[in-house]
């Protein structure tokens, strides 16, 4: 009798058991189920499939669907080498799409342009939190980056309202490779449903590889992308910067306050210092907090390790001392002659000579670039309180393997260019 209880608690148990595992299973498989419809829905939102409500209630993110279609279906242009294949306005802003054509009357004075691979374009989230006004980012992909960074492109101006509304992307990529539209790339879409989820699937792309070594020995062509990214807006002055610098706060409304007050001049550049500051730091947005990161060693000048001499006539000291109140407007300090080897990062008229597309990878591509705008008969004025900051200090032996073949090789290509010079600008008594 006894026995005959135990058995009977015994099956009473493992039926609950039962009855609860079938439970968990119903669960689980109503989850993957709701999820699946999830990410089935997602997907028709972002290409606007039928019987998706996207038709009748989002009728302008269905007209950026259709400019992505349009300008993957051009086929891009070639660069003058003929070796890259540019989509421009790849995706545009609402800011650029709502302007009207040949009007004179564009509501931006202020520009900032980018580069970047996809290993970092994840930076741009943070870059538009402290920007806040028109950005071009040119980005540079090589063969299946070239599908995935349009996929991922198509997904940031379609779930980041802020993006959505300033930012416009530029792709460069070889000339025998070819952008599609990403409709049948499912998987380049599984997962995501918002921003944060966009942002997430390129950290998770970020260390692919480092600075310069990307894949196959292909040429990174910096110069390219910045004069990509400089075309790319029709604003008056325009600031171009690494998309893993970080402007100082509230530059855009303090320059362009400035800037009405004064003479137009487009034979001046406005200088911002370039520091670099600790990875683990957190990005300072006016001159008192840099100053004061820079006492203790948290901040130091760009390139402060690995080319001293090439910021070092900024004249950080002199600078540094020039003490400027919360309020006080934005204004050029004092102006300086370039000297070889400077490469300041500066606010210029969009009439300012382009970069010289011949240099890629690593080494001389700003500093041609300066030089010939000294030659050209530019004036460097530096300016009281705004400033860039790079993320992480540039230390020796975090480079790639090829980074001095690559220098000694546009060493090279720079006595060159600084030759042409003098042809270019044959009337101009300075030289460098």
């Amino acid at each position: 009798m006894h026995l005959s209880k135990k058995c009977s608690v015994f099956k009473v148990v493992l039926s609950a058991l039962l009855i609860v595992a079938l439970l968990q299973l119903i669960y689980l498989s109503f989850l993957s189920k709701f999820h699946g419809k999830q990410q089935r829905y997602r997907y028709s939102e972002l290409f606007g499939g039928s019987g998706s409500k996207t038709k009748a209630t989002q009728p302008e993110k269905n007209a950026r669907k259709e400019r992505l279609r349009y300008s993957l279906s051009t086929g891009g242009i070639f660069d003058n080498s003929g070796q890259y294949r540019i989509y421009k306005n790849l995706i545009k802003s609402d800011f650029t799409a709502n302007l009207k054509p040949g009007s004179q009357d564009n509501p931006n004075i202020l520009s900032l342009a980018t580069h970047t691979t996809l290993n970092n374009l994840h930076h741009l989230d943070s870059l538009l939190e402290r920007w806040q006004n028109p950005l071009s980012v040119a980005i540079f992909a090589h063969d299946q980056d070239v599908k995935f960074a349009t996929a991922l492109v198509y997904a940031l101006s379609f779930f980041c309202p802020r993006i959505q509304a300033l930012v416009d992307f530029h792709l460069v990529c070889l000339s025998g490779e070819m952008a599609s539209f990403p409709k049948q790339d499912r998987e380049h879409f599984v997962g995501l449903e918002d921003c944060s989820s966009v942002f997430k699937r390129l950290e998770n792309h970020r260390d692919k590889f480092k600075n310069y070594a990307i894949s196959g020995n292909i040429s990174y062509p910096n110069n390219l992308l910045r004069n990509v990214a400089r075309s790319g807006t029709d604003s008056a002055y325009i600031l171009v910067i690494d998309i893993d610098m970080m402007p100082s706060s509230d530059l855009h409304q303090q320059f362009l306050a400035m800037i009405m007050a004064r003479e137009p001049n487009s034979d001046e550049l406005f200088v911002l210092p370039a520091f670099e500051i600790r990875h683990d730091r957190k990005m300072p947005a006016t001159k008192q907090e840099l100053v004061q990161l820079y006492q203790v060693g948290e901040v130091r000048p760009f390139y402060e390790e690995l080319c001293p001499r090439c910021q070092a006539p900024t004249n950080y000291s002199q600078w540094v001392n020039i003490h400027v109140r919360g309020s006080a407007p934005l204004e050029v300090s004092y102006t300086l002659t370039w000297v070889d080897p400077w490469e300041p990062f500066y606010i210029g008229s969009r009439t300012v000579p382009l970069y010289d597309e011949g240099f890629k990878q690593y080494g001389f591509n700003r500093i041609s670039q300066a030089c010939e705008l000294h030659v050209a008969g530019y004036r460097f004025s530096v300016l009281n309180s705004a400033f860039v900051v790079h993320r992480g200090f540039k230390i020796q032996g975090e480079f790639h393997a090829k980074k001095d073949e690559e220098n000694k090789r546009n060493r090279v290509l720079f006595r060159s260019f600084k030759e042409g010079l003098k042809t270019k600008y044959p009337s101009s008594t300075r030289r460098c």
